[in-house]
């Protein structure tokens, strides 16, 4: 399951696809769920990241993809059968870090930025203590070393445009994108590399999705957010950020920094992005899978650490896959 991958084949119809690991774990429960009330339809999903899952969507060599970051108007334009963006689900963005002395941390926005553009690079610089005073009196502590991701991500681009958002010196220095430069630290493949590497790393401090942090028992930092509220992640204060994000007709979204004094402030939808057109029989498959995503799969979600998505979106995506011909 590390790896992202789920082949389930004997089944008439063959839906291929390929993207994002974020919702892996998940996508995968729904296809073990979904297989069992059709078994003529076999999918294979492979987690390699959602940059390359959106280059292999466009070069033709599966039906769908997912990515934690909508496509941009470019990569739609070079899918000739048009494209469909589908919000699945959603979720966090969280910070962990492996210093069993700091059982809890607590950052403001300044410390973060400060941490991942390499400004700061100790655990007891001023920025970290003023929110954590008991840092202060602590020594031998190991430098901190920033873990990222290696491969081109929707978890780095919504990261990113958060980070950019809120530090226009992050924007200028570093930027938007699934995959960036980053100034200092190591880099891991996928959320479970991160998760690895942070893992074996005493003084680590990365980005992984929620349910990597959750399931591997990794201490989660609280964040400021944009009301200057210091708030944990949590399904409750993903979901409270979710209802403040307004998806427009094309549910295509990037919202960086949400309004809201619960909020927790990187929160943001994953997609299945499909194509306007397909042969008759894999159009069938797909708006079979879905619709069950979209239904009965958004009850599942949270038993894996994933937002279920509101019910006006869960509307508005049904709406955009009837489109599909």
């Amino acid at each position: 399951m590390a790896s992202g991958v789920f082949s389930l084949f004997g089944g008439t119809t063959s839906l291929n696809g390929s993207g994002a690991t974020f919702p892996a774990p998940l996508y995968q429960r729904w296809a073990a769920q979904f297989q069992k009330e059709h078994p003529a339809i076999a999918l294979n999903y492979q987690g390699i990241g959602s940059g390359a899952g959106v280059n292999n969507f466009i070069k033709g060599l599966t039906d769908f993809c997912a990515s934690d970051v909508a496509m941009t108007d470019q990569e739609i334009a070079k899918v000739k059968e048009g494209v469909i963006m589908i919000p699945a689900t959603a979720g966090t963005i969280v910070f962990s870090y492996n210093l069993p002395e700091i059982p809890s941390l607590t950052l403001s926005r300044e410390a973060y930025v400060g941490i991942l553009l390499g400004k700061i690079t100790t655990w007891n610089d001023p920025a970290i203590v003023k929110n954590n005073p008991t840092i202060a009196a602590m020594k031998d502590l190991p430098p901190i070393t920033v873990v990222s991701r290696s491969d081109g991500s929707g978890t780095t681009a919504l990261l990113t445009g958060h980070l950019a958002a809120i530090s226009p010196e992050f924007a200028q220095k570093v930027g938007i994108g699934r995959s960036v430069k980053w100034p200092v630290g190591l880099s891991g493949k996928g959320n479970d590399g991160v998760t690895s590497l942070i893992k074996q790393t005493r003084g680590s401090f990365g980005y992984m999705e929620f349910g990597f942090a959750k399931n591997n028992q990794l201490p989660m930092v609280l964040l400021e957010n944009k009301a200057g509220e210091f708030v944990a992640p949590s399904l409750g204060s993903g979901a409270a950020a979710l209802a403040t994000i307004q998806l427009p007709n094309n549910l295509r979204d990037f919202a960086y920094d949400p309004v809201g004094r619960d909020n927790y402030p990187i929160t943001g939808f994953t997609w299945i992005i499909l194509k306007k057109e397909y042969p008759a029989d894999k159009k069938v498959a797909l708006q079979d899978f879905m619709t069950y995503t979209l239904t009965t799969g958004q009850l599942i979600a949270p038993q894996l650490g994933y937002l279920p998505l509101p019910a006006n979106i869960v509307q508005k995506s049904k709406e955009a896959l009837a489109q599909l011909k």
